[in-house]
């Protein structure tokens, strides 16, 4: 603390959903005939769940198979969502981004990102989406075989990049990932728009 306000020196970001734009209904959409059938299939056929378990490190082939055998019906549907998951991906959130990069120009912060996401398609992500080169470091959980909410993986982080948790501020669209990071000394934010984060941030007086 400086003048009684606290000092951070790390900004810790989600990625998807709040810099970058993935929705698995991008692609369904295309393939079922209305959003009705498209909720079912993702609600009960290719869950969130069932993708956790991806970003936690189950190899995309076990995934499909699984499935497969599970729906047999609906097996071109479940295959499209590696098929064609880049179908997924709405391009970056591109208010974030700027902030990002005002964070990233000022210097004042070490910025990472902690992210749920599948080792076999992050390599994707990070030949499309260039800014994910500004970050001093990326802890991805399918390459780590662990994921949030777990407290095993915030701690990760911090370790493996001598964060102090009292200087860091985490920002996840997930507000699950958003109470584990705050179980773990973490300040948090629960992000729901570009324009909610800037205003957080400059309240804090990180971004002028």
């Amino acid at each position: 603390m400086q003048n009684g306000k606290k000092q951070y020196t790390t900004i810790i970001f989600d990625l998807g959903a709040v810099l970058i734009d993935w929705n698995p209904r991008y692609l369904y959409n295309k393939i079922f005939a209305t959003p009705a059938e498209t909720e079912h299939f993702l609600e009960h056929i290719c869950t969130a769940d069932w993708n956790e378990e991806q970003d936690a490190g189950r190899t995309l082939q076990e995934a499909t198979e699984l499935l497969v055998q599970q729906h047999p019906s609906f097996e071109a549907q479940i295959r499209a969502y590696y098929g064609r998951w880049q179908e997924m991906l709405g391009g970056p959130i591109h208010e974030s981004v700027a902030i990002l990069q005002q964070l990233k120009d000022s210097q004042r912060f070490k910025l990472y990102a902690l992210t749920n996401w599948s080792s076999e398609t992050f390599p994707i992500a990070l030949v499309s989406y260039p800014f994910l080169q500004w970050f001093d470091g990326i802890v991805v959980s399918g390459q780590e075989k662990m994921r949030k909410p777990h407290a095993c993986f915030y701690e990760l982080l911090l370790q493996r990049y001598g964060i102090n948790a009292a200087e860091a501020l985490f920002i996840d669209d997930n507000l699950r990932n958003v109470t584990a990071a705050e179980a773990c000394g973490i300040e948090s934010h629960h992000f729901t728009s570009p324009a909610g984060l800037r205003q957080i941030l400059t309240e804090r007086l990180l971004l002028s």
